[in-house]
């Protein structure tokens, strides 16, 4: 009896919280939580939201309850921007993907049955923020802010891809692909690959810069690039996309045919080549990663085992075909410099293996990055690195001086002695500051023991007096003057400042517009072909503006030559000699009157009109300088304006424009928020933000670059801080008073005067010294 009651109670506490949380959900009204009516514009939900949203926001409200209120807010936007979750609500009280009273009606029926069998309980359906907790403890290590992704993230992407998922609050499809997701996130983070997750909730730029504008949303960077991941959200899937993202030509097939001449191009490529044998019958992606990572110091191959095309190799090399081999191959291709072996081939063993045979054991100094690593500046006592050069032509470096060179190289055991080569017809100023300019140098060898002491070149060295012939009395000469060295450094007595090396294998300047004309084709085509068509909007309007604009020209241009041919025949005599008496002080006054006078500069205004043509299908190269006023400031701030920027007019890439700050204020500080911090919600925020006096800036617009660069007026900081102070303002001080006067005690403001530096910050403007503000995109002038 007594489990029979307690059965009965279970069961009444079940109904009863059912109940609750229908009701709390029923009880939720977007337009009551955002304060706006039903008869609400975009522009009117928009600005509500944004004031909201800066004062509840976690980071700027310490109130318990300002998480729970700042989720509310962006649920109750998420779903009045959408005009189709706004009508959706407006008609049925709900605001999800069912469309319709009768899918709605259905998924009721369908979810108050499943609970009537077995009493199972949707979190989803109840409260969703309970399953938003239990998803934030697998995502919170991952999470990716605007400076870490720009700062680390990117130039992290040269050496490893990046997996990044973009996920909200209040998406129910993210719950979907959560199981998925954290299962190839334990897979491929093992293996070296990059994970983030961007919420877009909080960082909104974030997102907005990465292109994704729905969520979930994934996408892979490689070498600072952008791919999205457009297939189903399955594991294998998932692995596809990352091996995709690889370059093709990162790990070569090696067979018997083939491994002498992958060998033998270390003399090339001036690289270690690494040789991975298993029974895989593709690539392992472990061994593409590494190959990724370090593919600027090595060259990678892969020898399948069990292929009859391996066995000449698998015997010479004497390879266990039980257990995946790596060999690395330096200069000597008959016997490998090193070797590891093992079952379950971990990344941290591959990177330790990998990272102490980077270099060969006399390596050619081809770049000036190089030569840093192989010869590092010294930093302390302890701490002393010497390199020995040898300074050879590059026809003698298979001969007997760079062999017994080498030779040397094998034989040394310290750890502060690095063994490098140089070819002095390539590298003409480093071979002349270290050898001697006399004939006994002249077409031969030699060899150099330096000590590096300053990243700006300067070396003590000693180069040996007789030139290199790879002797065994040359052996022992050298051998003699290490082991004096490591007794007395003094030895190296000889000073010099190096010339930095010159880059001997960086690509001639065709083959780089080549393969940055064939990125950005590839770029082009992938956007046409996958991304959303909100992204390729600008680019098909400025096809097909620039379609309508040639055809255009050539209509006009056919039409006019029509009518020139049907022009009657010329005028009489006495016409012809009056027009001829008219022609010259005609022509004088209209050349005098396209003379501008001093100061007169061209200023139009930036409207709805102008927007499109004077700032988003700017042309390449142009700038449009803009000047913030308002309507009772306008006379005075334009012709100072003029003033300041008449002896820049000359420059055929500026144009000049101003904005009505009374207007167009709420797009002027949607633009002012890039000028900021990569902070959440900016510090700048307080109660006089919506009144702040931006009269006087001066914005220089790269269209086409989406960037600008920003001009403050020269007491817009004490103006500023004269704001904070006072605690009743009349608004005639922020849209300045034709009196100069305000109530706060700042006296007279001479209007003209915030633009008395404005010339200055031309000039930089032109050296491209000012610093600039990059925008995902152009917002729309309301």
């Amino acid at each position: 009896m007594e489990v029979k009651k307690l059965s009965i109670s279970w069961q009444f506490l079940i109904v009863l919280v059912l109940i609750l949380q229908i009701l709390s959900a029923l009880d939720f009204d977007p337009y009551r939580v955002l304060g706006v009516s039903r008869t609400a514009s975009q522009a009117d939900i928009k600005k509500a939201y944004k004031k909201l949203a800066r004062e509840w926001h976690p980071d700027k409200n310490k109130d318990p309850g300002a998480e729970d209120k700042f989720i509310q807010i962006s649920k109750a936007y998420e779903i009045l921007s959408n005009e189709e979750k706004r009508s959706n609500y407006d008609h049925y009280g709900d605001a999800g993907e069912n469309q319709g009273y009768q899918k709605q009606q259905q998924q009721r029926e369908y979810r108050f049955r499943h609970f009537h069998e077995n009493f199972y309980f949707d979190e989803s359906f109840f409260h969703f923020p309970f399953n938003s907790e239990r998803r934030g403890s697998i995502d919170e290590k991952y999470l990716l802010h605007f400076s870490h992704y720009v700062n680390e993230v990117v130039p992290d992407s040269f050496k490893k891809p990046y997996l990044i998922k973009i996920t909200s609050d209040w998406c129910f499809s993210c719950i979907h692909i959560e199981p998925v997701w954290k299962e190839v996130v334990q897979e491929l983070e093992r293996l070296g690959v990059g994970i983030g997750v961007v919420h877009a909730g909080y960082e909104r730029r974030l997102a907005h810069h990465l292109g994704a504008h729905s969520t979930p949303s994934i996408l892979g960077i490689i070498n600072g690039k952008i791919s999205f991941f457009h297939n189903a959200v399955v594991r294998e899937n998932l692995r596809q996309f990352v091996e995709s993202l690889l370059p093709g030509n990162l790990v070569e097939k090696v067979t018997n045919k083939n491994y002498i001449r992958f060998l033998s191009g270390w003399q090339q490529e001036n690289k270690p080549h690494v040789l991975l044998f298993d029974q895989m019958p593709v690539v392992p992606l472990l061994y593409k990663l590494t190959a990724f990572a370090y593919k600027d110091y090595l060259t990678f191959g892969y020898v399948r085992i069990g292929l009859r095309e391996a066995e000449e190799m698998k015997r010479q090399y004497n390879v266990n075909v039980y257990a995946p081999t790596i060999l690395i191959f330096k200069e000597h291709i008959n016997k490998p410099a090193d070797a590891i072996q093992a079952r379950g081939m971990k990344k941290q063993v591959i990177d330790d293996f990998i990272t102490q045979n980077k270099y060969l054991l006399a390596a050619r100094l081809t770049s000036q990055r190089l030569f840093h690593e192989l010869c590092p500046v010294k930093r302390s006592h302890r701490q002393r690195k010497y390199c020995v050069v040898l300074l050879t032509a590059e026809a003698a470096k298979l001969s007997k001086p760079f062999d017994a060179f080498l030779s040397f190289a094998l034989a040394n055991t310290k750890d502060t002695v690095r063994f490098v080569h140089v070819y002095s017809n390539r590298q003409q100023e480093f071979a002349n500051t270290l050898v001697p300019d006399s004939d006994t140098f002249q077409g031969k060898s030699a060899v150099s023991i330096l000590e590096r002491r300053t990243t700006g070149g300067r070396v003590v060295y000693k180069t040996l007096e007789a030139p290199w012939t790879g002797s065994e009395s040359d052996k022992l000469t050298l051998l003699g003057y290490l082991d004096q060295l490591r007794r007395d450094p003094a030895l190296l007595s000889s000073e010099a400042v190096l010339p930095d090396l010159t880059d001997e294998l960086a690509p001639i300047f065709l083959l780089r517009w080549f393969y940055s004309a064939s990125d950005y084709i590839s770029d082009c085509w992938d956007s046409i072909f996958h991304n959303n068509w909100r992204e390729m909007m600008p680019l098909l309007s400025l096809v097909f503006s620039a379609l309508f604009i040639l055809f255009g020209t050539v209509i006009v241009q056919a039409f006019s030559d029509s009518n020139d041919e049907r022009e009657s025949n010329p005028p009489d005599k006495e016409e012809a000699h009056e027009k001829a008496g008219k022609t010259e002080p005609s022509f004088a006054k209209e050349n005098s009157s396209r003379i501008p006078k001093k100061g007169f500069v061209e200023v139009t205004e930036l409207t709805d009109v102008t927007y499109t043509s004077n700032l988003v299908r700017l042309r390449p190269g142009h700038m449009n300088v803009v000047l913030i006023l308002s309507n009772s400031t306008k006379t005075s701030l334009l012709q100072k304006f003029a003033l300041e920027v008449y002896t820049f007019t000359g420059s055929s890439c500026l144009h000049f424009s101003f904005l009505s700050l009374d207007k167009h204020r709420e797009w002027l500080e949607y633009l002012l928020e890039f000028a900021q911090d990569a902070a959440p919600i900016p510090n700048q925020y307080d109660k006089h933000f919506m009144e702040r006096d931006y009269t006087g800036y001066v914005l220089a617009l790269n269209g086409h670059k989406k960037y600008f660069c920003l001009f403050k007026p020269q007491k817009a900081v004490e103006e500023e801080e004269a704001l904070g102070s006072c605690s009743d303002l009349d608004s005639s001080l922020h849209l300045g008073d034709s009196r100069g006067k305000s109530s706060c005690g700042l006296g007279p403001r001479p209007i003209k005067g915030k633009l008395s530096k404005l010339s200055l910050w031309m000039e930089r403007l032109l050296e491209g010294s000012l610093q600039r503000f990059y925008i995902p995109s152009w917002p729309e002038l309301d």
